[in-house]
């Protein structure tokens, strides 16, 4: 398949005039979402009610969508399940794994990682009060601490602030060495680089759809369950539909077959439309092409941002093959100069204390825009645009 970055482009609603850099926090919307959920809210939920469950199939559209994804991240059929938030993936995945590996108590994660994902495990921990606790590293010293005390690796492949990007395949085998279970956070991988879970033999992995996948604000998570583990986890979240057979309504929880046991809640039915659509476009393309070509447009963007801008650095690494599809720059007064990139029609984003974000994907951007981009980034600076009052006045969200 030879991927055609132009057809894809065309698929997406994207404003004119405007540089989109920021689909690393928040994809655009496919064009086609419109229709199916509007098709779905229509003629599923209008028309069939709640006998859409059975006769739209939206019981087993969890399953259906997760092996959808699968694909994407070398997850086989009936290894991934949609559903839920992301922040309840990590959770289940992360008190599976301390259950498995009973005896240890440290868990294992980089000062790189999603704060999420830090929260959820320091909660978990006060909840089952054995003693666990949460060790944190630099993102490149990962395989120094990977000691026979280590119960879980829990990371993010890409760094959300920098870009940088773990080696999957060399972790999970030194942790596995040391009877490590590994789960992996793809929030900032899954759509935007080859994944495979099965080759790299993960225990656990995680990630959202509403970044790089493109289902839009909230959109669910998904989690993938290695084989050899699936009847061995139990569920710390023994939601109803994880249930062996949810309409028995037993009293008692009996977990499902395999993944269907990482079900929690009611999936979100509208969104998961949405998801379907962005995943139609997914069909078009092959990852290594995504790749090597996301590799191309965030090369040309450091060498024209580092060209017109000395007052920024390069925060990402500079070699395309160990970062993800991202690229971040230290600044200052960074809050206040994406503000003022987006007034002049570039939307990326910032997170504290001075990194500025910038997402490539080659979807629906190419090198048009990111020669736009580097020019209003290059006029932001020079004519320090940025040094207003009003680009000061901190966002709810930055």
């Amino acid at each position: 398949m030879v991927s055609d970055f132009a057809e894809t482009k065309s698929l997406f609603q994207l404003p004119e005039g405007l540089v989109y850099l920021d689909g690393n926090s928040l994809g655009p919307l496919p064009k086609a979402a419109v229709a199916r959920v509007s098709t779905m809210i229509r003629d599923e939920w209008g028309d069939m009610l709640i006998s859409g469950w059975n006769s739209a199939g939206w019981m087993n559209q969890p399953a259906r969508v997760g092996d959808r994804i699968g694909k994407l991240i070398g997850g086989p059929a009936g290894t991934v399940v949609v559903g839920d938030t992301l922040s309840i993936k990590v959770y289940q995945a992360l008190a599976a794994a301390l259950e498995i590996n009973a005896g240890r108590k440290i868990i294992l994660s980089d000062t790189g990682n999603f704060p999420s994902d830090l929260y959820m495990t320091e909660g978990l921990i006060k909840s089952l009060d054995k003693g666990h606790r949460l060790k944190l590293c630099a993102p490149e010293a990962v395989a120094d601490y990977l000691t026979e005390d280590v119960a879980v690796l829990l990371l993010t492949e890409v760094d959300y602030k920098t870009g940088r990007l773990h080696d999957m395949h060399d972790l999970t085998r030194k942790a596995h060495a040391k009877g490590i279970l590994t789960i992996w956070d793809l929030a900032h991988s899954a759509g935007a680089l080859p994944v495979d879970v099965s080759a790299a033999e993960a225990d656990f992995a995680v990630g959202c759809t509403y970044k790089y996948l493109n289902s839009g604000p909230g959109g669910p998570a998904f989690i993938y369950l290695a084989p050899r583990l699936a009847n061995q986890v139990r569920p710390a979240l023994s939601g109803w539909l994880g249930h062996e057979q949810p309409f028995a309504f037993d009293l008692e929880y009996r977990p499902g077959p395999g993944i269907e046991r990482m079900r929690v809640g009611t999936p979100p039915i509208i969104q998961l439309a949405a998801l379907e659509a962005s995943l139609d476009i997914w069909d078009l393309v092959d990852m290594n092409d995504v790749r090597t070509k996301s590799s191309e447009l965030s090369d040309l963007f450091i060498e024209l941002v580092e060209s017109g801008c000395p007052d920024l650095q390069l925060a990402s690494p500079r070699d395309s093959r160990q970062r993800g599809s991202q690229v971040s720059f230290h600044f200052e007064h960074g809050h206040a100069a994406v503000k003022a990139m987006i007034d002049m029609g570039l939307i990326g984003d910032f997170r504290a204390p001075d990194i500025m974000r910038f997402g490539l994907t080659p979807l629906y951007i190419d090198a048009q825009d990111v020669n736009k981009a580097a020019s209003i980034i290059e006029e932001v600076m020079a004519k320090r645009l940025w040094d207003n009052a009003e680009y000061f006045v901190q966002s709810t969200v930055t």
